[in-house]
């Protein structure tokens, strides 16, 4: 059967080592009318039901979901007032500044609205700040460049919702400002034209995890339904679909929650990708040894947007705008190879920074009995700590600040659990800080050196507070049991239902007891490859990261216990069952 009762898991007594395994709590009654609704395997609607989809209405969206079904955009209380000052701009030949944050986000939202508006007969600059130079602010850079270009209108596009006192000096230099951003407002907000955002408290728009592009999207859509209203452009002549390659991208590489609307703009955006016209990213799949028609959430994710991020880290992410622009095929293939050597170069810095990091730790372990963890560096690249924070916070399940310190000021970037959300808190520390701002799972701050252990100390016992021992414990949440009878070239055709999977809606995890037929292989120094046996089928398993497991499990015909996602892996045009192993434990 597919779901174990809790008499089966507990039959055979695992050592358990590692992360916390979370079983699925089987409601059969609702796993049995999910089957019966959508004709599905049993194992798939156990996967659904483990999604907390309560309703065949939520799973009938999920599994099906079309453009249609996308939100209005004018349920954005203040969509109006943008398009209308947008309408008036394209009237009276206005020219405007699209200013635009530096991540992939940023850079594609930027793309999508530089284009639609020069489409549709309106004149469009863009911004984007450099964080590598020695920049006065971003609002007040972007300020000079929107006078240089005699702009009216500015317009910032996953940016701006903190940044209230600059874009006060930018409409009293005489220019309107229209907000679009989707990170959390963290004080009062700019008094602008229209401020579009999803997370603003009074937002009556229903799908508050929208990305910086995804925001963007809705307000071209926004201005598309009132020149069809206005009978100023025929209804086929602008097709919006051409932009969610660009949604797409962005909302992947921003770690967007998979989930209702952004699910259907990142599924129709993949399609969209893999038929894209724009030479600069074709040029780009091809230095990512990527095929175009077979583009996935996770090469985006691994590949792609770590080559466009390289930019923002440690070169000139405007080079990723006029990469997502160009229409020059030599051209682009010149900015294509200058970004794959950016990523190289991105990995060497992050390699230095990573090693001292590691040795910082080895040297104080003690940081590491806190329930938060803080580290400092004048040593470290700005543009390098959001990796290395990543990296941290995921290793030891634990919120995470890394500070670059540079000319007496400290850039940090932050990373936590669901168990410590980051904008309430840092709110209580905002006395300490210059500035802060993102999201509760992921956010920047801005901090004079010598306020720095000051902080700490205080960040440290808010960690303290809230959280508990097994809070730290990472853990792994099982979607079904699936033993290996049941895994089939027709299974896996159904979990293609699934996808596309990221952020919110990872690749099933399934569990199952097996045995080791013969002692794992190391492969390529890190990973392990095992070889893993259940009622009579015999199927291989990558470990990846598991190498130093490896003497706990050279005995033969060991009896563990796997998490798995099963995958199919396509080696010299002969596709294979493998599976992809997410954590071993050993039965006694």
């Amino acid at each position: 059967m597919e779901s174990m009762s809790t008499s089966e898991q507990t039959s055979t007594t695992p050592k358990v080592k590692g992360p916390l395994w979370i079983y699925p709590t089987a409601n059969k009654e609702w796993v049995d009318e999910i089957i019966s609704e959508f004709s599905i395997n049993s194992v798939t609607a156990q996967v659904l039901a483990s999604k907390n989809l309560n309703d065949t209405d939520e799973i009938h969206d999920f599994l099906y979901g079309k453009l249609p079904n996308l939100l209005d955009p004018h349920l954005f209380p203040q969509m109006d007032l943008a398009v209308n000052r947008i309408f008036h701009a394209l009237e009276h030949k206005e020219p405007i500044l699209i200013c635009g944050d530096n991540d992939v986000d940023g850079m594609t939202a930027t793309a999508l609205l530089i284009e639609f508006i020069q489409f549709i007969g309106g004149i469009a600059h863009y911004y984007i700040p450099n964080r590598n130079t020695l920049v006065k602010s971003v609002m007040l850079d972007a300020l000079d460049c929107a006078l240089s270009h005699k702009c009216r209108l500015l317009i910032t596009v996953d940016c701006g919702i903190t940044l209230g006192d600059e874009i006060a000096m930018v409409k009293a230099a005489g220019i309107d400002v229209i907000v679009t951003d989707h990170h959390e407002p963290t004080d009062a907000l700019p008094h602008c034209i229209s401020t579009l955002n999803p997370k603003l408290l009074n937002s009556t728009y229903p799908n508050r995890d929208l990305t910086g592009v995804g925001v963007a999207f809705k307000l071209a859509h926004g201005i598309t339904n009132l020149l069809l209203a206005k009978e100023i452009i025929a209804p086929g002549k602008v097709d919006l679909k051409r932009y969610l390659d660009l949604v797409a991208l962005g909302t992947i590489a921003d770690m967007g929650i998979l989930m209702g609307e952004n699910r259907i703009l990142v599924r129709y955006g993949l399609k969209q990708l893999r038929k894209t016209k724009r030479i600069g990213l074709t040029k780009l799949f091809n230095v990512c040894d990527l095929k175009l028609s077979e583009i996935s959430t996770a090469d985006i994710a691994s590949k792609v947007a770590p080559r466009l991020n390289s930019l923002g880290r440690i070169a000139d992410p405007l080079k990723g705008v006029e990469l997502l622009l160009i229409r020059d095929s030599y051209g682009a293939e010149v900015l294509a190879k200058e970004l794959d050597l950016n990523n190289i170069e991105r990995q060497k810095i992050e390699r230095r920074d990573a090693d001292d990091l590691e040795q910082f730790l080895a040297k104080n372990p003690n940081i590491l009995t806190q329930k938060a963890i803080i580290l400092s560096s004048h040593k470290w690249h700005p543009g390098i700590i959001p990796i290395l924070t990543t990296r941290i916070a995921k290793q030891f399940n634990r919120p995470t600040i890394v500070i670059a310190i540079e000319n007496g000021v400290g850039k940090g970037s932050l990373r936590t659990i669901p168990e410590f959300p980051l904008l309430p808190n840092l709110k209580e520390l905002s006395d300490l800080l210059e500035n802060f701002g993102g999201h509760n799972f992921a956010a920047g701050l801005t901090i004079k050196e010598e306020n720095i252990e000051a902080f700490k100390i205080r960040f440290l016992e808010l960690a303290s507070l809230a959280l508990d021992k097994v809070d730290l414990v990472s853990k792994i949440q099982l979607d079904a049991h699936l033993q290996f009878n049941n895994l089939s070239y027709e299974f896996m055709e159904s979990l293609n239902l699934l996808e596309p999977y990221g952020n919110g809606n990872h690749p099933p995890i399934f569990y199952a007891d097996v045995r080791q037929i013969w002692p794992p292989k190391i492969l390529g120094k890190t990973h392990l490859k095992l070889y893993l046996e259940d009622n009579d089928r015999l199927l291989e398993g990558i470990a990846f990261g598991f190498s130093h497991r490896k003497e706990e499990l050279m005995q033969k015909n060991m009896k563990l216990r796997i998490a798995y996602t099963p995958t199919i892996n396509n080696f010299h045009n002969k596709a294979t069952l493998q599976l992809q192993i997410r954590d071993i434990q050993i039965l006694k």
